[in-house]
């Protein structure tokens, strides 16, 4: 029986993975990958000489029958996201449905738990997280309205991704939708940047503050924001 592990990588810092996930990595057949050149870097750094194929949210339904036809051959594949542990805001959990609906239990399917953006965040919020709700990322254009109704409407600490190019403009968004229903004041927000990398940087405080001191860095990077209404 073929075997599809699911492998948490690092978020930045190349150490963070586990002994585990390296010793797969070297025993697999073939790495699925996002990008074959953030991969690369990974497993040059640890040594590790394996075919890789790409597989990202572009990827089309032959690629995906491409890779289910590999499981039929008895082959053993790892899937990797370029940061974190696949299937959490990725398109690696649409693959590993549609394997389990084309082979069920033909194969078998092992996670190696690792990092994640989110629960790295979580962990250092200082916000009571045995209840969260995780969004993702925020819609570019349709359905924002319904995603911030969504935020402020939660009874627990929420939280999101965002890229550099709309952190601004998110935070904005999300400070005039608390105002219609709440006190801005009394609702802390944290904001994690590059977490676990050279500038990792964490904004804390009320959200016109943190917007505040964003605005006065360099935005680049990638964004976990944490919403906790008190």
């Amino acid at each position: 029986m073929s075997t599809l592990y699911i492998i948490s990588t690092p978020i930045g810092n190349l150490k963070d993975i586990s002994f585990r996930a390296i010793q797969t990595l070297k025993e697999v057949d073939l790495i699925l990958c996002e990008d074959t050149r953030v991969t690369r870097k990974l497993l040059n750094h640890y040594q590790i000489k394996k075919q890789l194929i790409s597989y990202h949210q572009y990827s089309k339904l032959r690629k995906t029958n491409y890779i289910i036809e590999l499981l039929k051959q008895g082959k053993d594949l790892a899937l990797v996201s370029d940061a974190g542990t696949p299937g959490i805001s990725d398109p690696g959990n649409k693959l590993v449905r549609d394997i389990i609906v084309s082979l069920g239990n033909e194969v078998k399917i092992i996670p190696i738990p690792g990092p994640s953006a989110v629960t790295t965040a979580l962990s250092i919020s200082g916000f009571g997280t045995d209840r969260f709700l995780f969004l993702g990322f925020p819609p570019k254009k349709k359905k924002r309205k319904k995603f911030f109704e969504e935020l402020i409407n939660s009874k627990y600490p929420v939280t999101f991704y965002e890229s550099p190019y709309r952190i601004i403009k998110t935070l904005e968004e999300l400070r005039n939708s608390l105002n219609t229903k709440y006190n801005i004041q009394n609702t802390k927000v944290v904001v994690c940047r590059e977490l676990t990398k050279k500038f990792e940087t964490v904004y804390r405080g009320n959200i016109d503050k943190v917007i505040e001191n964003i605005k006065k860095d360099k935005i680049k990077g990638e964004f976990v924001v944490i919403i906790n209404k008190g």
